[in-house]
């Protein structure tokens, strides 16, 4: 399981004053031990601008990897290292092909890593701590704890080749393609 991630969330009360609505770890995670990836959902929005949540816990129900239409989604991954995956790579690409993640491009049925895909949205990812490698068609960058990365609805993959899990924080932007 990842590891818990304490989850502040504010709003307002009745009368508009300030108050912590979540003081908690965050509790909708999800684990896939064939992909070697846990993730906990901080927070989702179904519009932009975005509307304030005051009432209920916006990262409660179950979505997809990408955001709702026009919505955004706050999530933190931790990638297990690749040495302790278990299951095939027909088996993970599989799993992505599932939950309909897939690149595009000549290299939809074959790509170089079981979990290359692509998203229409524009990602925003902060490798908290760990390292990781992120695949690209033709290139690899090499990432570590306090790294940025702006990515555009593009191919890619996550590999952690170290010997300690990488969580990495992911703000998830609906785009136009």
């Amino acid at each position: 399981m990842p590891s818990p991630i304490r989850r502040v969330v504010t709003g307002k009360d009745a009368r508009g004053k300030a108050v912590v609505l979540f003081d908690a770890p965050a509790a909708n995670i999800h684990e896939r031990k064939e992909t070697g990836a846990g993730t906990t959902l901080l927070w989702v929005t179904d519009s932009s601008p975005a509307g304030f949540c005051h009432e209920g816990d916006a990262a409660s129900r179950k979505v997809g990897v990408p955001p709702p239409p026009g919505g955004s989604i706050f999530r933190v991954v931790e990638f297990a290292p690749v040495k302790d995956i278990q299951s095939s790579y027909e088996t993970r690409l599989q799993i992505m092909r599932e939950i309909a993640l897939a690149p595009e491009g000549p290299t939809r049925d074959h790509p170089r890593d079981p979990g290359m895909h692509r998203t229409s949205t524009v990602d925003y990812a902060v490798i908290m701590s760990g390292e990781i490698d992120m695949l690209l068609d033709d290139s690899e960058v090499h990432l570590t704890a306090g790294d940025v990365v702006v990515q555009q609805g593009t191919n890619h993959a996550w590999v952690n080749r170290a010997d300690q899990p990488c969580k990495v924080a992911f703000i998830l932007i609906d785009a136009k393609s």
